[in-house]
């Protein structure tokens, strides 16, 4: 009987990162989690899933984070990282934040969360991946390649550099066999969605909002052998956002 593989998937309570380990979960793995939230009771811990409580924002607090990844696997091995968690931060009435709104706090929280986060687990996780060949995914977004009508600038700017990290990480690790990809969900279905996306949707050639499930299994992909040849990538899930 072959070893059952095991996903770290960041910022998981819920949305993406939920339907994601929800999804591995059905298909066989073992999901490891970790969010400020504790886990939901619609995912209990178990024997297929795990939870780590922390907040990403602090960055000093990530080593523990690493520190209890490797007491719960207790030397079994890790397959996958998922660098999902995001942080989309609101003026008051939930209206967008641009480049001359809010204060330094609010910009050093988001980079901390996007994209200082997936920096320090794609190093600290490399060593247990490369024994695997195992696969990254960084969850981009659609406002980091053009401005967004709801997505801040600080948000908007650190998924722009998760892109960037992704395509750098995928040059840097190929010669340990990790694979490092990115999905790019547009108008998902969670609760990160702001009030006036309906009126995106005219705008969308599928005319529906996406589903977490339907980024959850392109995720799955670029983490499945069938994505074997696959690095670098961005793959959007959209519906066809971007095309117009």
């Amino acid at each position: 009987m072959s070893e059952r593989k095991t996903v770290f998937i960041t910022g998981a309570s819920r949305g993406i990162g939920h339907a994601t380990a929800a999804y591995f979960v059905r298909h066989g793995w073992r999901a490891i989690t970790c969010s400020r939230e504790e886990v939901p009771p619609q995912c209990p811990r178990n024997e297929r899933h795990a939870h780590i409580t922390i907040d990403l924002a602090r960055t000093d607090a990530l080593p523990n984070a690493i520190n209890r990844l490797h007491n719960i696997l207790e030397g079994q091995s890790l397959h996958a990282l998922v660098n999902n968690a995001g942080y989309s931060p609101k003026a008051e009435g939930g209206k967008r934040l641009g480049c001359l709104d809010g204060d330094m706090e609010v910009w050093q929280r988001t980079f901390a969360i996007n994209f200082f986060a997936p920096v320090f687990f794609s190093r600290a996780c490399a060593p247990l991946l490369a024994e695997t060949g195992g696969s990254i995914v960084n969850l981009t977004s659609i406002a980091g390649h053009r401005v967004h009508p709801f997505a801040g600038s600080a948000y908007s700017t650190s998924k722009a550099a998760l892109t960037a990290l992704t395509r750098e990480l995928a040059a840097d690790l190929a010669h340990l066999g990790i694979r490092v990809n990115a999905v790019c969900p547009g108008e998902i279905n969670t609760a990160i969605l702001s009030p006036g996306t309906e009126a995106l949707v005219e705008r969308i050639p599928l005319k529906r909002l996406g589903s977490p499930d339907e980024v959850a299994a392109v995720i799955y992909y670029l983490c499945s052998e069938q994505a074997s040849y696959v690095t670098g990538a961005e793959i959007p899930v959209n519906g066809g956002q971007d095309v117009y």
